[in-house]
C-alpha cells in the first residue's frame, strides 16, 4: 500500500492527514457496498461521528457528482473510506473494487482520502440494531449510514490520539 500512497498523492494515511488538517475542518466517512454508499461527517471538532445519509449507487459519474456536492456543502476537508479487507488482512474483489472507486474519486473530489479498515462494521451495526429491536425494514434504510458513521469514529478516534501524541 504504501507504493500506492506514493503513486497517488490525493490517497494518504491517517498520520499524514493528521499533520495537514487544520483546526474546524470536517472529516466525511464512506461504507461503500454494491448498492448503496452509507456517508457520514465529523463535527468540526473531529470527535464526533453523525451518519448522514445513504446515496443508491448508479453509474460512477452521478455517485461522484452526489459526493462532490456534499464535499463543496459541508466544507469537507478529508475524506475516510471505508476498506472491506478479508478477516486474514487479505484483500480481496470487494477491496479492489473499493480502490477502483477511490481512484476514480481522485478524479472528482479533490480532497485526501484514506483508506481505514473496515472489518466487521456492518455487522457490528447490525447486531447493534438487532439488540435496539429495530424493523428489518428500518435496519436496511440505517446500516450503511450508521456503519460509515462507525468507520468514521474509528478513524476520529485514531486520529485523536495521533494528535495528541504530537
Amino acid at each position: 500500500m504504501e507504493t500506492e500512497l506514493s503513486q497517488n498523492p490525493t490517497l494518504m494515511s491517517l498520520e499524514k492527514l493528521s499533520f495537514v488538517l487544520k483546526p474546524g475542518e470536517r472529516l466525511m466517512g464512506l461504507d461503500l457496498g454494491a448498492k448503496t454508499i452509507g456517508v457520514a461527517l465529523s463535527d468540526t471538532t473531529r470527535m464526533i461521528a453523525t451518519a448522514y445519509r445513504t446515496i443508491r449507487r448508479g453509474k460512477f459519474r452521478h455517485d461522484g457528482e452526489t459526493l462532490g456536492t456534499i464535499v463543496a456543502a459541508e466544507n469537507i476537508a478529508a475524506i475516510i473510506l471505508g476498506l472491506p479487507a478479508n478477516m486474514n488482512g487479505t484483500e480481496g474483489p470487494r477491496a479492489q473494487a473499493t480502490r477502483a472507486f477511490t481512484r476514480n474519486l481522485t478524479g472528482v473530489v479533490e480532497r485526501p482520502i484514506v483508506l481505514w479498515d473496515e472489518r466487521l462494521s456492518t455487522r457490528a451495526v447490525t447486531r447493534m440494531l438487532l439488540a435496539a429491536d429495530t424493523s428489518r425494514a428500518r435496519r436496511k434504510n440505517l446500516v450503511d449510514k450508521l456503519a460509515a458513521a462507525y468507520i468514521l469514529q474509528g478513524a476520529l478516534d485514531r486520529l485523536g490520539e495521533l494528535i495528541r501524541e504530537k
